[in-house]
């Protein structure tokens, strides 16, 4: 064989597999995140590949295994109680460069609730979610796709964009892999299939479902928080979470924590931290809830929103953070009745 020849042997593999590695930050440090599609394979769009109601201890870890095996990234909508059931599962599925997102605390129908239960569900599982991962979710899904006015309410207030999705795949209903390969088979770029982390037959369709989409010029991506819609995976639409590659600032994450609490107020703390890399600056939202109020603050410079109930905090002086760094600031929330956790994210520039 000439020279030629094996060349333009090893780059028609090569550009068949589609496949190179990308580094990610993660709470633990540096964490491999799945092989991320060369861009010619993606001319065509991204598509979102979505897992509900786990993390689940006998299927999420195989889950993540085939995922990271087909180089393919997707979004995880958990429920807080299974979050706090398994916080190690949620940790893997955020090092292994996927997005969680939230699917209410305990999967009830929603719509036949009143607004302050539906904030519990909601409030709930982003505090876990935020405490086992230290990412906040930006993206919900509501069970069984049932929604109305007061539940999307509810979601603004939080700050969360509602999911559903554009295609089905029946796991829940019996489908088989095959099936489950036919329905990915309809996807359109933009779009999101609804698929489940409780399944082997679901599992085992990763890899079919992959290869299909790089010979339809399709890559799995991300869900932007501004659309819903499937975009590239490099993280800018989601804070906190592992990106592709880390923006050029470098990547932070922002935990809460409740210091402090009395009858009618409560001091909260928030620890930025830097990814793998460092960086020169960051931003913290904090978002309240109800009828809560920032009355102080500490360690940092805030503003505000319109509303009053979305505090930007940045840096005093510089803020500059050596890889793995940290650094906190503080406030104190009046309650006014509501004593939900405020949800954090952090962003560089």
């Amino acid at each position: 064989m000439s020279r030629q020849r094996a060349a333009a042997l090893v780059a028609a593999v090569l550009t068949g597999a589609g496949l190179l590695t990308a580094a990610a930050t993660s709470q633990a440090g540096a964490a491999a995140v799945p092989g991320a599609r060369a861009a010619a394979a993606c001319d065509n769009g991204y598509v979102a590949l979505t897992y509900d109601d786990g993390p689940n201890p006998a299927t999420t870890q195989s889950l993540l295994t085939a995922l990271r095996n087909a180089g393919a990234r997707a979004t995880f909508f958990n429920t807080g109680q299974r979050v706090q059931q398994n916080p190690g599962l949620a940790q893997a599925q955020v090092a292994a460069g996927h997005w969680v997102a939230n699917h209410s605390w305990s999967h009830p129908h929603l719509t036949q609730m009143s607004a302050a239960q539906i904030t519990q569900e909601l409030s709930s599982t982003q505090s876990a979610i935020q405490s086992a991962t230290g990412v906040t979710p930006r993206l919900f899904r509501p069970p069984y796709g049932e929604t109305n006015g007061t539940l999307q309410s509810v979601e603004a207030q939080l700050g969360l964009r509602e999911v559903i999705w554009s295609v089905d795949s029946q796991d829940w209903n019996g489908a088989s892999t095959s099936q489950i390969v036919a329905a990915a088979n309809t996807l359109q770029a933009g779009g999101v299939i609804l698929m489940h982390d409780a399944y082997q037959t679901t599992i085992s369709a990763v890899p079919q479902i992959v290869s299909n989409l790089a010979a339809r010029g399709l890559c799995p991506g991300m869900i932007s928080p501004s659309t819903g819609r499937a975009v590239a995976p490099d993280g800018s639409g989601n804070p906190g979470t592992p990106t592709t590659p880390p923006p050029s600032g470098g990547a932070c994450t922002a935990t809460y924590a409740e210091t402090q609490r009395w009858g009618d107020r409560f001091n909260g703390q928030v620890t930025v931290r830097a990814g793998s890399t460092a960086i020169t600056s960051w931003t913290s939202i904090v978002r309240l809830t109800g009828g809560q109020r920032v009355s102080a603050t500490w360690n940092g410079t805030p503003s505000w929103d319109s509303s009053g109930t979305v505090m930007t905090m940045r840096p005093n002086g510089n803020g500059n953070l050596s890889p793995g760094a940290s650094t906190s600031f503080g406030f104190t929330v009046m309650a006014n009745g509501t004593w939900n956790a405020p949800t954090v994210t952090c962003s560089t520039p």
